[in-house]
């Protein structure tokens, strides 16, 4: 194929290699060569892959390596409209970008619906490990997720501001509305993604924010209760220290006088936290 087709030898490379990043490059020959990540979700985890294609005056080579939704249903388009095949391989070329950027949005869906089962662990007082490394790993996704779609703008933007005196020059004017349109999907993505992570970084910031109020009510607490049991601990004190005029030598209810001034000293202690909201 190489040979048949003149592809250049980076190219290949980079059609066969894992973990490249979208990109596009025109050579002398008249050919360019695409490259973009496509994602799947399998197992609940999202599966980044790669779609790579070589575009020349006649033809349209794809290559697909890892997790893909299959594109049949592009296949299956272009079969029942030839019209559209006359125009050009360029058209199918923008049809598979087109399948790859709007299988983007469901996947952004999913991780905005994960964030909102997320919510209910976020409002609570309790502090869990696993909440907090699921809405880590929630935002890891999102910013791979951003490094896998921005670069398509620049695939759309060669294609939307190509001259006919530059090196390619089989691109059709009147392909740039098709990729326009493509760009606006991209552009809804990016702002679905930057509008999840920007949500999620509130959620992050507020689910600690929570926590820390729920510790500090449980501080107000203990500082109450250890207010409150102060009084008796001291009045006690005092009293154990003396021996000479103790409440009982001298006035049999001196007890009672004193348990009576601890309860009314506590009842009035703990009506004041009560009313500050530390009880």
């Amino acid at each position: 194929m190489q040979a048949e087709f003149d592809l250049h030898e980076l190219a290949l490379e980079d059609a066969v290699a894992t973990h490249q990043r979208a990109k596009i490059e025109s050579y002398t020959n008249g050919t360019v060569f695409i490259l973009v990540r496509t994602a799947q979700i399998i197992d609940d985890m999202i599966c980044y892959g790669n779609t790579s294609m070589f575009l020349g005056k006649n033809f349209i080579i794809t290559v697909r390596t890892g997790p893909s939704v299959s594109y049949a249903s592009v296949r299956d388009y272009y079969r029942t409209r030839p019209e559209k095949l006359k125009l050009g391989p360029i058209f199918v070329l923008q049809a598979i970008l087109d399948f790859v950027v709007d299988n983007y949005l469901p996947i952004i869906a999913s991780l905005d619906d994960h964030l909102r089962e997320q919510e209910r662990a976020i409002f609570s007082y309790d502090f869990s490990r696993d909440t907090l490394r699921r809405l880590y790993d929630l935002k890891s996704q999102l910013i791979h997720m951003r490094g896998v779609i921005l670069p398509v703008q620049d695939i759309c933007n060669f294609f939307l501001n190509h001259k006919k005196d530059e090196l390619v020059s089989n691109i059709p004017s009147t392909a740039k509305p098709y990729f326009r349109d493509i760009n606006d999907h991209l552009l809804q993505a990016l702002d679905a993604v930057n509008g999840l992570n920007e949500m999620l970084s509130v959620a992050m910031d507020t689910y600690m924010a929570v926590v820390n109020m729920g510790q500090n009510d449980v501080v107000r607490q203990l500082a109450a209760w250890a207010g409150i049991l102060a009084v008796p601990t001291a009045i006690a004190g005092i009293y154990g220290m003396n021996f000479d005029v103790m409440p009982e030598l001298h006035y049999k209810y001196g007890y009672f006088v004193v348990l009576i001034v601890i309860a009314v000293v506590c009842s009035i202690l703990y009506r004041q936290f009560k009313r500050l909201g530390w009880l």
